[in-house]
């Protein structure tokens, strides 16, 4: 290969080149360019105008302070609103409207109600409007878009009365069921705190005087009775000691009034009274051993008493058979004195009966205090386990206490709550902007069917002219020529053109210009007149 043939590997873009396809297929790009533009730009005239009517709706916190009512509902908003979107949107409400406006055609349509109701539904728009700092939702905006501008005004004034309404309903009705949950709960925890102070009342009946609040009362009370008790024994010792006083008394009188007097010594009295008689036996037989112990029994004191000691011994005899034949004579009755008696054995007797009386009062007394005693005693040693027992039904019931109390404030707060939400004095939706009549159709928006006419004018004339461009295979440039050469070019032929040529390619220029002019105009005419049309 010759060096002077250009290798298409190291050529670079031909600005020549490309103005000479310019010049060339000028006329098959911009007739393309202008015939894509007007279908697109005249197809924003053809389509049916669609007006769509919006309303902001703002969402106003409860005029009362929280700090004073506390609402009783959820705070969520966002979804409250997609519920109450929901039910707004759904089949048997939107049915209401369409019939009742006559939309879509009416039930005179071919289409079928739920054709109608999905049509309804993507020609309404529920937009939330947030708040930039915080990112609650401060408000939302309600849109409907129709055919008729009037329709769409009054549809979506129709719907904004719902959601008003629906907020309303539905704030009132869950104000309402918490309310009512509530009451059921206190009711509930009512019945278990009555249950709870019932089993206390109970417990406490069964352990009277055994409950820990009673602890120092019986401790004081059992100590009273310990110090009554010791009392009443050194009182039940001393008539005891009274008691063998006055019998040994009486028993010398009855035997001062029925002494017997045996034989003995003359001129000498002899004792009369048994026990009396018996020490002086034991003394003297005591003497009589003594003297037995150091003498012979001739010795004459040894002798002397025992002819004493014999004597003695026939007078307790005598004193025996005395006694033995009155204690065969009838006795009076318990309670009486013996008739048998008089002066002051008798008195001494009726002492001997009030004392024995006051013993037995003094025994009875002694035994119901041992009683009592005792009974205190258990309940001071019950008293721990009856502790432990009644702290476990008092935790139930001070918990039973606690939880009722806290239904109880709940409740109240929460009557305060549905009484704000029934005088709409809670969390309400405001119509900020009313429904909007709009003059221009929201959709087509001409201006950007124009931009989109030139940018599918711009492919297809590029398309079209590409297209025959690459179909030609005619030589238009020397460096064409050139390039299928195998030599190199000597030398050039100039091109003598003639008036006629001259001619052609001036009215080819014009008519360029002119077509270009044409399109300009006409693209930016159709701009401007969708412009003041939007």
């Amino acid at each position: 290969m010759p060096e002077n043939i250009e290798n298409p590997e190291t050529k670079h873009f031909d600005v020549n080149r490309l103005v000479d396809i310019v010049r060339r297929r000028h006329l098959q790009f911009l007739l393309p360019l202008l015939i894509g533009w007007l279908v697109v730009w005249g197809a924003s005239w053809i389509v049916s105008p669609r007006y769509k009517s919006s309303t902001l709706i703002l969402v106003e916190q409860p005029s009362m302070p929280e700090n004073y009512v506390t609402p009783n509902i959820s705070d969520d908003l966002q979804a409250r609103l997609q519920s109450i979107t929901t039910q707004i949107t759904s089949r048997t409400r939107l049915l209401l409207i369409i019939d009742r406006l006559h939309l879509y055609g009416g039930t005179e349509n071919a289409a079928t109600a739920d054709d109608r109701v999905n049509r309804m539904r993507k020609d309404v728009d529920v937009e939330l409007v947030r708040d930039p700092q915080k990112q609650d939702v401060s408000a939302f905006r309600i849109s409907y878009t129709s055919k008729d501008p009037h329709i769409a005004q009054e549809v979506t004034g129709e719907l904004t009365d719902q959601f008003i309404n629906e907020n309303s309903k539905v704030r009132e009705q869950e104000s309402q069921s918490t309310t009512s949950f509530l009451e059921q709960q206190l009711e509930q925890a009512r019945q278990n705190l009555a249950d709870q102070e019932a089993k206390v009342r109970e417990f406490e009946s069964e352990h009277e005087g055994a409950l820990p609040t009673q602890q120092a009362s019986n401790l004081q009370i059992l100590a009273g009775l310990q110090q009554e008790l010791q009392n009443e024994q050194d009182a039940l010792n001393t008539a005891k000691q009274q008691r063998v006083y006055l019998q040994a008394l009486l028993e010398q009188e009855r035997a001062a009034e029925t002494k017997v007097r045996p034989a003995g010594p003359a001129g000498t009295g002899a004792p009369t009274d048994l026990a009396t008689v018996d020490d002086q036996l034991e003394k003297m037989r005591g003497q009589l051993a003594e003297l037995s112990s150091q003498y012979t029994d001739n010795y004459p004191d040894v002798q002397s008493l025992k002819k004493r000691i014999a004597q003695t011994e026939a007078m307790r005899a005598n004193l025996v058979a005395a006694q033995k034949r009155r204690s065969q004579e009838p006795k009076p009755a318990d309670g009486e004195l013996d008739p048998t008696l008089a002066g002051p054995a008798l008195q001494t007797q009726g002492n001997l009966k009030a004392n024995e009386l006051e013993i037995a009062n003094r025994e009875s007394a002694i035994q119901n205090l041992e009683s009592r005693i005792n009974q205190y005693q258990g309940r001071l040693n019950a008293e721990p386990g009856t502790e432990e027992a009644l702290a476990d039904l008092n935790r139930g019931y001070d918990q039973s206490k606690a939880n009722y109390d806290d239904l109880l404030k709940k409740k109240d707060e929460s009557k305060m709550a549905t009484s704000m939400e029934q005088l709409q004095q809670g969390e309400r939706f405001t119509i900020l902007d009313p429904p909007s009549y709009s003059a221009k159709p929201d959709f087509p928006n001409r201006l950007k069917f124009c931009a989109m006419g030139l940018g599918a004018g711009l492919a297809l004339g590029l398309a079209i002219a590409g297209t025959f461009e690459f179909m030609d295979d005619r030589l238009h440039s020397e460096h064409e020529i050139k390039s299928l050469l195998s030599m190199a070019v000597i030398s050039e032929i100039p091109i003598v053109a003639n008036p006629l040529d001259k001619a052609k390619t001036k009215r080819q220029m014009a008519l360029g210009w002119a077509t270009t002019l044409v399109v300009f105009v006409a693209i930016l005419a159709g701009s401007v007149f969708s412009f003041l049309h939007h």
